[in-house]
């Protein structure tokens, strides 16, 4: 499927066109088949707001499908692309078939106020097939809430709808579709004003387009209007059977939002008639269209909510996962790679609070004869415990990881102001070992201490730890179990000398 042609306002890629015209024409089989491929492409647009019109296209055709969980989807898309922008001729196509879908969707208030938007920001355009649509989608919404209206409010609708749909025939260069959705809006307002000729010819035109075009969107359009039109002249018989005939074609094209309202119609005409028969048919049939459409809703946003739930549950896994390899398995501390990924922001928090970090390099004195005399297994508890030692003489907002092995890193959370926070809290630290019952964890064996490096001034992690390596080698060859604290630089490649 080869579609490289760039997209511009107003218009849809020749198979998205193709999906609409299947749907239209009762081929639901054929039009899934070709949808599944159509939505795995993207055509070329570099305009969001066509890209956002595209999305809420194909929102409607998996709408009309019944992939509701889909159309969801691809409308919250659409809607996020679309942004705030609120003109062009992209934006106006946009809120137009926005505005059809919410209608669509229940959201009724928000759709009429949606497609008034679309509608003036269309007439802004000079493209014919924009500002068509959206007076058509507009007109024909007007007449389905005059059609539910008191007689008073339901004049006022279908003038409306006539008006802007009167509006939408003039503009020279629609054809196809847009005019045969166009004429039959308006044959609808024409009849609900009492036009009866004018629509019924309106209704004869759309549904003789229709058949020519094998559009039963078109065919069942026209037979409503002809219905409509004989209804109110009290041929009621003839009325029976054009709305009868509008049902079923609905019922083949899938399209609930009609079905709801050509059933209820001839549920209406049948009662005129005394026709019980009739009107228990037509009220199933409406009972079962406005079922199936809260069923499909229901299922849809059950299908949404339970892929929402899926996804959450994959995203705590991976954000687990990712917890999993920045903590050490032992004392449940921070390993490198957590230190390494959270050390940066800390950094960067106290430069921006005017604070000047600290790093505590913690490491167990002669650690190797722990295990000797105790076993591994016990040199592993006093790792534990050591880590304990650690979290209870830091704060909540301090970092506290296991670097390797038997070296500890403690960065400052908050020094508050402190100049001597860190050598503070390193000797904490230091006197906690010390002075630490063992007997638990390793009986009579060797009792450990810990050596600790204290470094301040530079923001890089490395640098920061590379200087408290070197005072923890000297706090080590001045006899361990002590604190040493990073000197000026000027004294930092004696140090290393030494070293």
């Amino acid at each position: 499927m080869e579609q490289d042609e760039p997209l511009t306002a107003g218009q849809l890629p020749e198979w998205d066109q193709e999906v609409r015209r299947l749907v239209n024409a009762g081929q639901l089989a054929e039009a899934n088949v070709l949808f599944d491929k159509v939505i795995a492409h993207h055509p070329k647009t570099v305009d969001h707001t066509v890209r956002a019109a595209l999305q809420i296209s194909r929102a409607i055709s998996a709408w009309r499908l019944g992939r509701i969980p889909l159309a969801l989807e691809l409308a919250a898309d659409g809607w996020t692309d679309l942004g705030s922008v609120t003109e062009g001729p992209a934006a106006a196509y946009t809120l137009g078939l926005l505005g059809y879908l919410l209608e669509n969707l229940g959201n009724r208030r928000a759709a009429l106020d949606v497609l008034r938007q679309a509608v003036r920001l269309g007439r802004g355009t000079d493209n014919p097939v924009i500002i068509g649509g959206n007076l058509q989608k507009l007109g024909g919404t007007l007449n389905f809430r005059a059609a539910e209206a008191d007689p008073d409010s339901a004049r006022v609708a279908f003038e409306e709808a006539r008006s802007v749909l009167a509006e939408g025939l003039s503009i020279s260069g629609l054809s196809g579709r847009d005019h045969r959705a166009l004429l039959g809006a308006y044959g609808r307002s024409l009849a609900g004003l009492g036009e009866l000729a004018a629509a019924a010819e309106a209704g004869r035109q759309v549904h003789q387009l229709g058949v020519e075009a094998g559009d039963l969107w078109a065919q069942a359009v026209g037979a409503w209007v002809l219905a409509c039109v004989h209804r109110a002249r009290g041929e009621l018989v003839q009325a029976r059977t054009l709305a009868a005939r509008a049902v079923h074609h609905t019922e083949r094209i899938a399209d609930t939002s009609l079905l709801l309202r050509f059933s209820q119609d001839l549920a209406d005409i049948c009662a005129e008639l005394e026709d019980p028969v009739g009107e228990a048919e037509a009220l199933r049939r409406s009972l079962s269209a406005a079922r199936k459409a809260a069923d499909t809703l229901r299922d849809g946003l059950s299908q949404a909510m339970e892929q929402r739930r899926l996804a959450a549950a994959a995203q705590r896994m991976a954000m687990a996962a990712q917890e999993a390899a920045a903590r050490d398995p032992l004392t449940g501390l921070a390993n490198r790679l957590g230190l390494e990924r959270t050390a940066p922001a800390m950094l960067a928090r106290a430069v921006d609070d005017g604070r000047t970090p600290w790093l505590v390099l913690v490491d167990v004195d002669w650690f190797k004869g722990v295990n000797d005399d105790a076993g591994h297994a016990a040199g592993d508890s006093a790792l534990r415990e050591i880590a304990q030692l650690l979290r209870h003489e830091c704060r909540s907002d301090d970092l506290v990881a296991r670097w390797a092995g038997d070296e500890f890193v403690v960065l400052l959370g908050d020094a508050s102001g402190d100049r001597d926070a860190g050598p503070v809290v390193a000797e904490r630290i230091r006197a906690s070992v010390a002075s630490h019952d063992w007997t638990m964890v390793l009986g009579s064996a060797r009792r450990p201490t810990v050596s600790i490096g204290v470094a301040s001034g530079p923001v890089v992690l490395d640098e920061l730890f590379a200087a408290a390596d070197l005072v923890l080698y000297q706090a080590k060859r001045q006899g361990r179990n002590r604190v040493a604290v990073y000197q000026p630089i000027a004294d930092i490649s004696q140090l290393a000398s030494e070293r």
